[in-house]
């Protein structure tokens, strides 16, 4: 009996969505869009993107990867702060904090890319089987990296911050204290908060511009052709890699949904296919001028909170995100954000994404005893990083017959650190799964 209630609650949640209706069903739709839609519109803020095209890219990439995923995965997608370095290094703002609209459009032919990167791990997953590929992932190699973009992307928080340290120090003090000492949605949305009370600061400094605002229609569209990808093969090389870090992101994502819900969708509808789902949607989002696409474990905190599992709720939460999308007016207004809020939202952000790679190389329990863990981790950061910071480009160039290739120190740190893992004895990395719950993906090194 108890089986059978872990199985009715995983598939539905603690109601069947039958007995929901219309009216509760969006309800919790616009639910999940307001969880999502504070993360999502924060990387567009950051890396001057356009925000309707980011909400529209996070809608139809859902709805996208629920197409592939065969209806069954509770997930939606936002954007990726993982690549935040990449649009960093190809299209940096321009010194007066502006988008830098030249360039924009190539680093986001890298995440067409970077998309392309799952799709084919997915077809080799589905090839040779999930085991023999994750074997040239490891947690050595994918925490070294992930630790690796956070710390390449500390300069460009300080930088912001410091164009009015009060109103960093502000943002950053609110997001600390609500994700402390908060409760209930104060804790869950402490980012949000953050931006609102240093936003309310800078209005009462009269540092807020309202022309844009004032500008901007009620009512566009929000795909604009001068912002679609263009391709240059050194965006790429420098964006591209980015995936392999993501990749275990979206692993680790899967696992998490799966623990929720009480259901393995590893095994069904399996990786090869969640992974697939990610990679379209990252490219679809790319190709039009959006971030790249990420599982987002703020909605899959709302799961766990409402114990409602039906991944029609996202669907419709994906159908909101697009709505949303065709009003500039939405747009305008978080782009009067000024650049020290974001500044002090990255300092905690970034600092974060390298947390994340030092907890999974700790969950994972990579033991650095051995010698060819301490030599495959030193040698992914200091080449990436060394390289990131030692050369104006940000990356080593050479010539290519008529052509110059530029590797970014993120791209160079992951060649190696795959090539050492790869030659280097000693490998005993497993990829496993159980039945359900957390253990539906187990690493160990």
């Amino acid at each position: 009996m108890k089986k059978t209630k872990t199985a009715a609650i995983g598939a539905e949640g603690l109601f069947d969505a039958r007995q929901l209706g219309i009216p509760r069903m969006l309800l919790l739709g616009i639910q999940h869009t307001f969880a999502m839609f504070g993360a999502t519109v924060l990387v567009p803020i950051i890396t001057g993107l356009d925000v309707s095209t980011t909400l529209l890219m996070a809608g139809l990439g859902t709805l996208l990867f629920h197409l592939i995923t065969k209806g069954k995965v509770p997930a939606f997608l936002g954007s990726s702060f993982a690549f935040l370095g990449g649009f960093a290094a190809v299209a940096p703002r321009l010194a007066d904090g502006s988008s830098n609209l030249e360039m924009l459009p190539y680093a986001c032919g890298g995440v067409v890319a970077a998309g392309l990167v799952y799709v084919v791990l997915s077809a080799l997953i589905a090839a040779f089987g999930i085991k023999r590929v994750m074997r040239f992932f490891p947690p050595v190699v994918t925490g070294p990296i992930i630790i690796s973009i956070g710390l390449i992307l500390s300069p460009n928080a300080v930088s912001n911050a410091s164009t009015n340290w009060l109103l960093a120090i502000v943002a950053l003090a609110v997001i600390i204290i609500c994700n402390i000492w908060g409760r209930g949605m104060v804790k869950i949305i402490p980012i949000i908060l953050g931006i609102v009370i240093s936003y309310v600061v800078a209005l009462c400094m009269g540092q807020v511009d309202f022309t844009a605002i004032r500008e901007a229609q009620w009512i566009g569209l929000p795909v604009h052709r001068s912002a679609m990808a263009k391709f240059d093969l050194n965006a790429i090389l420098m964006i591209m890699p980015i995936a392999l870090a993501t990749i275990m992101e979206h692993i680790g994502d899967m696992a998490a949904i799966s623990a929720t819900t009480g259901k393995n969708y590893i095994a069904d509808p399996g990786l090869s296919r969640t992974l697939l789902g990610d990679g379209l949607a990252t490219s679809m989002a790319g190709f039009f001028g959006g971030p790249a696409n990420t599982t987002y474990g703020e909605n899959t905190g709302v799961l766990a909170m409402t114990r409602i599992y039906d991944p029609r709720v996202m669907r419709i939460a994906a159908c909101f995100a697009i709505l949303l999308s065709f009003s500039p007016k939405i747009g305008a207004v978080i782009e009067t954000i000024p650049t020290a809020i974001i500044g002090g939202v990255s300092i905690i952000l970034y600092g974060m994404i390298s947390a994340v790679g030092v907890r999974n190389i700790v969950e994972n329990r990579v033991d650095f005893t051995k010698t060819r863990n301490l030599v495959i981790a030193a040698v992914i950061l200091v080449s990436a990083l060394g390289i990131n910071f030692a050369f104006e480009n940000n990356g080593i160039s050479f010539a290519a017959g008529d052509y110059t290739i530029t590797l970014s120190g993120l791209a160079v740190a992951a060649i190696l650190g795959i090539v050492l893992n790869a030659i280097i004895p000693g490998n005993d990395y497993e990829f496993g799964k159980e039945e359900e719950g957390e253990q539906s993906v187990s690493f160990k090194v």
